[in-house]
């Protein structure tokens, strides 16, 4: 389990790193990224949040937000799952089980037979993941600033790649994939009709309407 914690936490955590340099590209400074990255903390999130914002600036800013909003309401489902195992002790032990909250920590402690060993894995993926999630986004931030200007390197489109490269090993059933399918579909039609960062809000329809309907509901078949 702790073999686990620190494979996933360290691997998870490599990512501030094209976060930070992302946020810089899309018109953050460090001190912005840094807070993003303490406050909110869920990579997804973050990474849909800078990438609206790339592609239409301050005006985006709504869309934006809708669209990382979106995203974090999987962490919701996450909190009601591990309630009843973390929530143990008083108010601060909540608030910093919330803050920890995510994908990589739900995983690993979801992959434990016993209890114990699931609130241990827990609290020990969630503080290695934020810890170095947070020192790599300095860390890439700094790197982006430095470069001065990032588009001349290619980043401003980035942030679309690395998004990716956070998606992919989720589509492991025929719906996930039917969802991404069907959302980039409708995002590459709307996208020369709409405002920066509302054909990702459009295409959140197609999550909203296989998944209420349940459609594609079976694994996808494995060689």
């Amino acid at each position: 389990m702790i073999r686990d914690s620190l494979s996933v936490g360290l691997a998870t955590a490599a990512y501030g790193i094209s976060f930070g340099a992302l946020s810089v590209a899309s018109g953050l400074d460090v001190w912005q990224t840094m807070f993003l990255s303490l406050v909110m903390f869920t990579g997804g999130s973050q990474f849909a949040l800078i990438g609206v914002l790339a592609g239409g600036g301050v005006a985006a800013a709504g869309p934006a937000i809708a669209a990382a909003a979106l995203l974090g309401v999987r962490n919701v489902v996450y909190g009601m799952r591990m309630k009843p195992l973390v929530d143990r002790r008083g108010p601060v032990t909540r608030v910093a089980a919330a803050w920890i909250t995510i994908d990589e920590s739900t995983a690993v402690a979801l992959a434990q037979s016993e209890d114990r060993s699931a609130r241990l894995g827990f609290w020990l993926t969630g503080g290695i993941v934020f810890v170095g999630w947070n020192i790599t986004t300095l860390v890439g931030a700094l790197i982006g600033d430095a470069l001065g200007d990032t588009r001349a390197w290619g980043l401003d489109a980035a942030a679309a790649a690395a998004f990716l490269g956070l998606l992919w090993p989720r589509l492991k059933r025929v719906q996930a994939g039917a969802v991404a399918v069907g959302a980039a579909v409708v995002a590459t039609i709307t996208t020369p009709v709409l405002v920066p960062g509302l054909p990702v809000l459009v295409a959140a329809l197609v999550a909203l309407v296989v998944g209420w309907f349940d459609l594609f509901d079976r694994e996808r078949a494995t060689p």
